[in-house]
């Protein structure tokens, strides 16, 4: 099993390009089972979870064909042989529920594994199953799969999510794009990568208005054509490498980044005492003079602070000057990389969904291991900013949202590489 180690090198200086979206892609995906015609997706990342979608969607019967190294998917689904998503394939990503809104819509029936994906907590698929239920399906839970179907189409309905889930406004967003009348969605998750389906969706031909708020109203059409679409930048690696110089010094720029994507982040960064400035090719990020200072963080749905950059966020409060809480308050057990960032001289309190940190001068480089994906690169973060060298074991995860990060390391100075195990 491979490792990752990393030395503490000092200040990191240079250009680091963002990739799309992780979590945009896999949405993006499977809206190619909504159609007969080509999807193909430009700017799409190189990663483990994107070959687990294109195995999922070409175990139903879509034709998908990775271009220019894998940063174009062409896809097509005019010949779908099942609508079956195998526990397999499923449990290695929990967004391969993804393929049930638009297998029920399209093809009126779907039987699609329980998801797995990363060990953080509880994400209920009766947040999904309810909504599909109000447009007139019938899903039933036996032997670990759910049993969906909708003998006369999906029809248009209100329904308010009780939690503003990303997942499910996507799945429901998808299917309610071939559901006969309008739906009218409630609560919706406001994310950019909702935004980004949506876009896409309509460029296929599809009746949408309100993305980016909280209340999503999709016009039934008949069918949906194909489209070319380029997938949003990564808002959580951007976020992720704005804490390289904020952690260890220096200065580097962020190809692609944008503030619209990380606006709540970014004032947090400012907080601490990091500079943030846009560039004509994205954002550079520096840290001002002295000590980074503490600030509190309380995860929220976008547009609050992400859950997806607590990890980081707290790696770089290690080091910084006083005590800052974190509240996590989008997924339960995700302090997992607290106890492996106290191996490193960090002084963390963990107490139910609260963090207390109080800041030390400097850590110092440990044998970790990474419990799930942001858990990861957290302390590879960590590695930059500590004395000596940090060994950090089980990245499988990492490879899952995180494309050449040692190689996007390395050109802006740190001093990081990867090792096979035996």
């Amino acid at each position: 099993m491979d490792s990752i180690i990393v030395t503490g090198n000092g200040p990191v200086k240079g250009q680091i390009p963002i990739a799309g979206a992780k979590n945009a892609c896999l949405a993006l995906m499977p809206a190619t089972l909504l159609s007969e015609e080509p999807l193909t997706l430009t700017n799409a990342p190189r990663l483990s979870d994107i070959k687990t979608m294109t195995e999922l969607l070409q175990s139903l019967g879509a034709e998908v064909t990775s271009m220019q190294d894998g940063q174009v998917q062409a896809m097509s689904s005019h010949n779908l042989t099942t609508t079956r998503a195998d526990y397999d394939i499923v449990r290695k990503m929990r967004a391969s529920n993804l393929v049930l809104g638009p297998l029920l819509a399209r093809e009126g029936h779907a039987e699609v594994s329980l998801p797995g994906g990363c060990a953080i907590g509880a994400r209920p698929m009766d947040i999904h199953t309810t909504a599909l239920e109000a447009m007139g399906a019938e899903i039933d839970l036996r032997d670990g799969y759910l049993h969906a179907k909708a003998p006369g189409g999906l029809k248009g309905a209100v329904h308010e999510l009780r939690f503003a889930s990303v997942g499910a406004t996507e799945n429901v967003v998808m299917a309610a794009t071939l559901a006969k009348g309008t739906t009218v969605l409630k609560n919706a998750a406001r994310e950019p990568e909702i935004v980004d389906l949506v876009q896409c969706l309509r460029k296929m031909g599809a009746q949408i208005e309100g993305e980016g708020t909280s209340i999503i109203t999709i016009q039934g059409v008949d069918r949906l054509h194909g489209a070319t679409h380029p997938v949003v930048t990564d808002r959580i690696e951007l976020g992720t490498y704005m804490l390289a110089p904020a952690i260890c010094g220096g200065e580097v720029e962020l190809l692609g980044g944008r503030i619209d994507l990380v606006g709540a982040f970014c004032e947090k960064l400012d907080q601490a005492g990091i500079a943030v400035e846009e560039t004509a090719a994205g954002l550079k990020v520096a840290c001002k003079n002295g000590r980074v200072r503490a600030v509190d963080v309380v995860t929220e749905p976008f547009p609050g602070f992400p859950t997806d950059l607590q990890a980081q966020m707290m790696a770089l409060m290690c080091t910084a000057e006083g005590t800052s809480v974190l509240e996590e308050r989008i997924f339960e057990n995700r302090f997992m990389h607290a106890p492996e960032l106290v191996r490193m001289g960090a002084r963390i309190d963990v107490q139910g969904g609260t963090a207390t940190v109080s800041g030390v001068e400097r850590l110092k480089g440990a044998p970790v291991m990474a419990t799930d994906l942001r858990a990861s690169v957290s302390l590879i973060l960590a590695g930059l900013a500590a004395e000596g060298e940090t060994i950090v074991n089980r990245v499988y995860h990492l490879d899952r949202g995180y494309e050449r990060v040692e190689e996007k390391l390395r050109n802006v100075g740190a001093k990081i590489e990867r090792v096979s195990g035996s």
